[in-house]
C-alpha cells in the first residue's frame, strides 16, 4: 500500500478530506521525530520538509509542497531521482497582492512619515502624495501575484505594464506586457516597480545599481518575490541618495535582515517578516488544501500532477 505522509498544518477536518481522497492509500500525519525516523517509507509527502531529509526518501514519487517558492526544493540531488515536485503557486496571489497595495498607498500617501511623527506626538504636514489613479506601475512577474497586483493597482485608476518570461495573452487589466528582455526600457517609465518573482540564477540580483538607476526618479521599489532579486545595499544607496521615493519589503537579502543593518532605519522603507506569503489570509489557507487535495486524489488514482515545476527553471510547467 502506498503511504502518504501528511506534514502541514491541516485541521481536522480538512485531514478527513485527504484522507477520503485517497481510500487505497496509507495516509499518514507523523511528528517531525516520526518523519525523520520513516521519511524512506513515504511514496508521497505533502508540506515542506527540511529539504536535507529527502535524501533519505528513496521511494518518493511526489512531494506537493504547501509554498509557491520551490527553490531548495529543486536544487540537483536534492531529491531522489525520479521523484516530481509540485507546488501551492496559485494560493497566494491574492493575499499577497493586498500587502503589494498597502505597500503602494503608504508610500504614496506619505504614512510611515506620518506614523513616526505620531511616536513623536509631533503635529505636521508633510507635503504632497500621490495618487494610484494616473501612476504607472511595472509588475515585473504576471504569475498569480504579479497578476492580482496588476488587478489591483488597475481599478485603483492606475496604469499596470506587465514583464513576463514566456509570451502569454495579455490580462485586460494590463495595457501593454512584455518580456524580460525589455526589463531595462521600460524602469524609466514606472512610478512603481512591482517585483513578485521566484529565485532563480536569472533573478538573483535582477535590481542591481544599475537597473536601479534606470527607475524613475522618485520612483517606489516593492519586492514580495524573493529577496536575491534586489541587491540590498545598492537599494540603501538609491533610497539615501533620494533617486527612488521609497521601498516596501516583504523579503530581503540576507533574510532575516541583520538587527543592525542600516536599511531598518531609513524613513521611506517597509520592512515585513517574510509575512506576506504566510497563512494569515482565510483564502490562501483554502487554495492551498485545495492544491494538496486534488493532488493526493491524482496520485492515489495514478494521473499525472497539477502544480509541477520545471527544476531547472524554477517556475512551473504549466499553469494550473
Amino acid at each position: 500500500m502506498e503511504q502518504i505522509f501528511v506534514i502541514a498544518p491541516f485541521s481536522e477536518e480538512e485531514k478527513q478530506k485527504l484522507c477520503a481522497a485517497a481510500p487505497l492509500c496509507r495516509v499518514s500525519f507523523p511528528s517531525p521525530e516520526e518523519l525523520e525516523n520513516r521519511i524512506g517509507e513515504a511514496d508521497m509527502i505533502v508540506g515542506n520538509p527540511p529539504p536535507a531529509l529527502l535524501r533519505r526518501a528513496g521511494r518518493l514519487r511526489l512531494l506537493q509542497l504547501e509554498s509557491s517558492g520551490a527553490n531548495q526544493y529543486a536544487a540537483p540531488g536534492v531529491l531522489p531521482a525520479g521523484a516530481q515536485l509540485a507546488c501551492a503557486t496559485g494560493s497566494y496571489g491574492p493575499g499577497i497582492a493586498e500587502y503589494l497595495i498597502a505597500y503602494t498607498m503608504s508610500l504614496f500617501l506619505r504614512l510611515p512619515a506620518y506614523h513616526d511623527n505620531q511616536k513623536q506626538r509631533l503635529w505636521r504636514d508633510e507635503g504632497p502624495v500621490r495618487s494610484v489613479a494616473g501612476s504607472v506601475a511595472l509588475s515585473v512577474g504576471m504569475g498569480d501575484i504579479g497578476g492580482e497586483y496588476a488587478r489591483r493597482f488597475y481599478a485603483l485608476g492606475g496604469t499596470v505594464i506587465g514583464v513576463c518570461r514566456t509570451a502569454r495573452r495579455k490580462p485586460e487589466f494590463v495595457k501593454e506586457l512584455y518580456r524580460f528582455e525589455q526589463l531595462d526600457e521600460l524602469l524609466p517609465l514606472a512610478d512603481v516597480v512591482a517585483l513578485s518573482l521566484p529565485e532563480t540564477p536569472q533573478t538573483a540580483g535582477l535590481m542591481d545599481a544599475r537597473r536601479l538607476s534606470l527607475m524613475k526618479p522618485g520612483s517606489i521599489l516593492l519586492n514580495a518575490g524573493r529577496g536575491s532579486a534586489v541587491v540590498t545595499d545598492d537599494l540603501l544607496d538609491a533610497l539615501r541618495s533620494g533617486h527612488l521615493g521609497g521601498a516596501g519589503l516583504d523579503v530581503t537579502a540576507p533574510e532575516p535582515l541583520p538587527p543592525d543593518h542600516p536599511l531598518w532605519k531609513e524613513p521611506n522603507c517597509i520592512i515585513t517578516p517574510h509575512i506576506s506569503g504566510g497563512r494569515h489570509f482565510a483564502i490562501t489557507r483554502q487554495r492551498i488544501f485545495s492544491i494538496c487535495l486534488e493532488n493526493v486524489r491524482i496520485f492515489a488514482l495514478g494521473g499525472t500532477p497539477t502544480n509541477l515545476v520545471d527544476r531547472s527553471t524554477g517556475y512551473l510547467r504549466s499553469r494550473p
